[in-house]
């Protein structure tokens, strides 16, 4: 777990719960979800302590749950956002003995935890399909304290929390001077729990639109492949994969959307600030949540131009190998169609009859050897002419 103070003067990392708000700025308490679990209690008196309420029993199950979808609720004291991100690619699900929740109505909720000595399977097909896999971030955003809960060993949180502290010098706590020097220009901090969730949530939205490359990347080899005319050999399974990854991916974008959406109608109801400053933050929240919206709507959009891509692609190669096959079967018919004289002749010279004309002659057999090469030869010369033994491709 970890604790951070900030305001508008630095950032301070607290080494324990506080038991009451400081005097400037907000607390952010990052947990992992087994942490979450195992000190519920004492996070939940904190709380408290520091709100005047709790987490609800069923917001509890929800950041406890690590099989939820991204969706937006609320109460009157608190917005909960949860969010999934993407995943390392190493199979990294939290889920696990510690992740059970308490409760029998919770564990119907939970998924069934593998058997020992199992490992949870992973995906299939190339690295880049690997990193779909996705795990939920919760939000609990009160006025001067903003709760997440993250999968064990969380990337989006550790990153942020470096991003945060370097951005400018932490100083002690308490130590907030009135003309102390302001922050790195292009380095602002948060100046709420609900700016600081909305960057957490654009900087896991950047990682999907950084996958987006290495789906194209992969996709195109793909398509590269399958529009070769005498390739032999298609990966089926891995493009199969691909497939159900990027449906998957849009589902889990477009759940994305709409708990943004849902977030953005709620800042709308919102009480507007008596005084400039409140204003100005409240529209930098809306400015903030729609680019976050935007952002969201151009994976989606990647995603189903990726699908559609993939379809056209195996749609193309099929008609790729049934021209070849067309190819293929004009020429067996052409050349069938050039032996079937020659047979006919063939046939007519081997009847039994005893008499059958030029078959009791010396140069009778070089006539008849003649009259099929000449027939042969003029067929040929035709059927070239007309392109019947031509590839389509040439």
């Amino acid at each position: 777990m970890r604790i951070f103070h900030i305001h508008s003067s630095g950032v301070h990392e607290l080494t324990a719960l506080p038991h009451h708000l400081p005097e400037q700025g907000f607390v952010w308490i990052a947990c992992a979800r087994p942490a979450f679990q195992l000190r519920l209690a004492e996070i939940q008196q904190h709380l408290q302590l520091l709100t005047g309420l709790q987490l609800v029993d069923l917001h509890v199950s929800d950041l406890l749950n690590p099989q939820l979808p991204s969706h937006y609720d609320y109460t009157s004291q608190y917005d909960l956002l949860v969010f999934r991100r993407l995943g390392t690619g190493n199979g990294d699900s939290d889920a696990g003995p510690a992740d059970v929740l308490p409760g029998p109505a919770a564990a119907a909720a939970q998924p069934a935890a593998p058997a020992p000595g199992k490992t949870p399977p992973r995906r299939g097909g190339p690295p880049v399909l690997r990193r779909i896999d996705t795990s939920p971030v919760g939000f609990a955003v009160f006025d001067r304290v903003l709760l997440t809960v993250h999968p064990p060993d969380c990337l989006v949180r550790d990153t942020y929390a470096t991003r945060l502290l370097a951005a400018v010098p932490s100083i002690p706590h308490g130590d907030v001077r009135e003309g102390r020097p302001s922050p790195v220009a292009g380095s602002r901090l948060p100046t709420s729990p609900a700016d600081l969730m909305l960057r957490v949530v654009n900087l896991m939205v950047d990682g999907y639109l950084e996958l987006r490359r290495e789906l194209t990347r992969q996709l195109d080899h793909w398509q590269t492949e399958l529009l070769k005319p005498r390739a032999r050999y298609v990966n089926w399974s891995s493009l199969l994969e691909a497939r159900l990854s990027l449906h998957m991916l849009d589902e889990i974008c477009e759940d994305q959307r709409t708990a943004v959406q849902d977030w953005i109608d709620a800042l709308e109801t919102w009480p507007l600030p008596e005084t400039p400053t409140g204003l100005r933050e409240l529209d930098l929240l809306k400015v903030r949540s729609r680019d976050v919206l935007e952002h969201i709507e151009r994976v989606v959009h990647h995603v189903r131009r990726l699908e559609q891509s993939t379809e056209t692609a195996v749609q193309m190669h099929f008609s790729v190998q049934s021209n070849r096959t067309n190819d293929i079967m004009r020429t067996l018919t052409a050349l069938t169609a050039v032996f079937l004289p020659l047979n006919l002749i063939a046939g007519i010279f081997g009847m039994n009859f005893e008499f059958v004309p030029l078959i009791h002659k010396a140069d009778g057999f070089w006539w008849a050897v003649a009259s099929m090469l000449a027939i042969a030869v003029a067929l040929v010369a035709l059927f070239w002419r007309k392109r019947y033994l031509a590839r389509t491709g040439a």
